[in-house]
């Protein structure tokens, strides 16, 4: 599903327990999470759940592919949100992405915990770090 998609489909549930169950099931169809990667290299710091997070450039390709995983449903939602909207895409592409205008036109400010709020901005913020890392060693 592409971003524009889902935010019609997720602005379009009437009430905020059918968006959260919109996020849980969202959450439940990321990919698994390779175990190997379950440490604390790759645990996000600023979230109050526990949050995994492993980028990979496509072989042949300037895209970065994203996985996670998260112990916590509402925030594994949260982080498979995050993935559909910065996953496939060039360092540059992620860079520009402004992910808080996608956070406001989900009206997600008003209906999340400031917690929730502040570990969503801290898994956008190691995205930007990771896509950052890849445009410098591609110099």
């Amino acid at each position: 599903m592409n971003p524009e998609d889902f935010v019609d489909r997720f602005n379009g549930l009437l009430s905020w327990e059918d968006r959260y169950r919109y996020l849980i099931q969202l959450g439940r169809k990321l990919d698994p999470y390779p175990e190997q990667f379950r440490d604390e290299e790759h645990l996000v710091s600023g979230c109050m759940s526990q949050v995994w997070l492993v980028s990979q450039i496509e072989s042949g390709q300037e895209r970065l592919e994203f996985r996670a995983d998260s112990d916590a449903l509402i925030v594994k939602g949260l982080t498979a949100l995050l993935l559909m909207f910065y996953s496939n895409k060039t360092p540059d592409e992620i860079l520009s992405t402004n992910v808080e205008e996608l956070f406001e036109r989900l009206n997600l400010t008003q209906h999340l915990s400031v917690n929730r709020r502040n570990g969503f901005y801290s898994m956008s913020r190691k995205i930007k770090e990771l896509a950052t890392e890849a445009l410098i060693s591609e110099v």
